[in-house]
This record gives structure tokens, sequence and C-alpha cells, in this order.
């Protein structure tokens, strides 16, 4: 059993056009309740509510629970400006597919019921921590919930790059690009380049090549203890892309140096969800 939750977040997906009617119909619910809340500046820029608004870097400290609106794009926003706090998240999914934010918009008001009364659990997902060098100084640092991805412009050629876990070399490989994940974002671009589902609570993560030049270089899964590096031999107009928002661009001779980040991510989770029920109605398995 956990607190009941009595400060929410609200997190919105940006152009939407459900969500006026959404938050007509769950701040008033809310309010009867005597939670009190938060809206992040980005949001309320678009949309209107009676909710203090705080600056993103604020939300975390203000709130319990922070409650995404969207798809799992604006969950993986949400992730971001959560960062290592610890305050839980829970997806209300208006997007098309929805790995991450997980509870049907029929549903929204039993899941914020079980928040409200503390009958809820929550599950730790680890995050990667990707620092970029150049000439071995540190010129980037970001943190991702899904994966790091390197690739190539849309006219660039194939890049060369060199992989090592733990010091040791695995591959020096010509590609269009790498993808590390975490096992969260093992259903998402890591499993549209053929790379393997894992369990959401397993201590590990994934090295996919985007379209590798020799076929013999599969997905490879490493312990979450390792430090992947990647460096950047050869190819221009690369980019690195962290969650599919954020990144920058490469030169050659960077690196990315790629551990565990500490702390997790806390998602909520709605009652009778398991992961393989998810993956049954998502991927329309038997």
């Amino acid at each position: 059993m956990n607190p009941p939750v009595k400060k929410v977040g609200l997190v919105l997906k940006r152009q939407d056009p459900r969500v006026p009617g959404i938050l007509a119909d769950i701040v008033p619910w809310f309010h009867a309740r005597g939670v009190e809340l938060f809206v992040d500046r980005s949001s309320a820029e678009v949309y209107s509510c009676s909710c203090k608004v705080l600056a993103p870097e604020e939300l975390a400290a203000a709130v319990e629970m922070v409650a995404v609106f969207g798809g799992d794009g604006t969950l993986l926003y949400a992730a971001r400006i959560v960062g290592g706090s610890g305050v839980p998240i829970l997806g209300i999914n208006l997007g098309a597919l929805g790995f991450l934010a997980e509870v049907k918009l029929e549903d929204m008001r039993p899941a914020f019921e079980t928040v409200l009364s503390g009958d809820y659990h929550l599950e730790d997902r680890m995050m990667l921590d990707v620092d970029i060098l150049r000439n071995l100084d540190k010129v980037g640092r970001y943190f991702a919930l899904n994966d790091a991805v390197m690739n190539k412009g849309a006219l660039a050629r194939m890049i060369e790059l060199e992989v090592r876990v733990n010091s040791q070399v695995v591959t020096v490989t010509r590609a269009d690009g790498l993808i590390i994940s975490t096992p969260t974002g093992s259903t998402a671009y890591s499993l549209s380049a053929g790379g393997p589902i894992l369990y959401p609570s397993l201590e590990a993560f994934i090295i996919t090549p985007i379209c590798p030049h020799t076929l013999t270089n599969r997905p490879v899964v490493v312990p979450d203890n390792a430090i992947v590096e990647v460096r950047l031999c050869h190819g221009y107009d690369v980019m690195l892309t962290v969650d599919g928002h954020v990144g920058m661009r490469l030169q050659p001779g960077d690196a990315l140096r790629i551990c565990k980040a500490e702390p997790a991510i806390r998602l909520v989770q709605p009652a009778g969800s398991t992961f393989f029920k998810l993956l049954r109605e998502k991927l329309k398995w038997g």
C-alpha cells in the first residue's frame, strides 16, 4: 500500500482536440476530492485549466505523482522533466500504440481512484546515462528511458562505428546506425530494427545495429552494469537522438559512453496490467 496522492502534476499532449474536454471533466473531479493540481508551463501555453502553472523543472518537486495525457512521446517528455526525483508517472493513452502510456481513456477514472486511495503498484524502469566525448572532453549528457540512437542523415552514406563493452572490442561495423536500448525501449525503435523484446524489469540493455552492411552483425544483450562505448570512426551528417526528442550532431572521432543511470524512473501500473497482456494487445498476438 502506498501513501494516498494529494498533489498531481499534469503533462498534456499538444494539439490534441480531446484534451480540452478531458480537462473539463477531470479537473473538477480531482478538485472535488481535495487534490491539488499543477501543470507544466508548456502544457499551460496550449490549454487553459484551473491548475497552478510551474516551469517544467519545478514540477517534480511540487507533486507526488505526474499524470500524462498523451502517447509514449509525451510520457518520455515527462520522464525527462521528472528525472531522478522518484516521482511516479501514470500514463493515460491518447496515442496510437502506447507501450508506456498504458491506461485507456475509458479506464482513466478507476486508475485515478486507485492512486488517490494508495492502492497502486509502482514499477521501476532503468534509464541510460549517455555522455558524449569529443577529444576526451565531455560535450553533452543525456538520460534515456527508451534509447540512444546514432544514425546517418537522409543523404549520407553508411557510417563506421567501433563498439566496446567494458573496454573490450565487440565489433567495428558499417551500418546506417546503432541503437542502445533499455528493456523499456526494447518495444520501440530497437524492435523495428530486429532487436529482441526484453521483460521491463530485466537488468540488461540491448545493442542493435540499424541495417548493418554485414548481415552477421546481430543485436547483443549486455548486463546493466556494463559500460558501452561507441566511437564514430567515419561518417558525416550523423546525429545522436535520445528518446526520439533531444540530441546533437556528432563529428568523426566523437564517442558515446553509456551506462545505467541512477535512480530509475517509476511508473504507476494499473490494476490487472501485465506485460504479456500488453504485448498481446499492442502487437495483436493471438
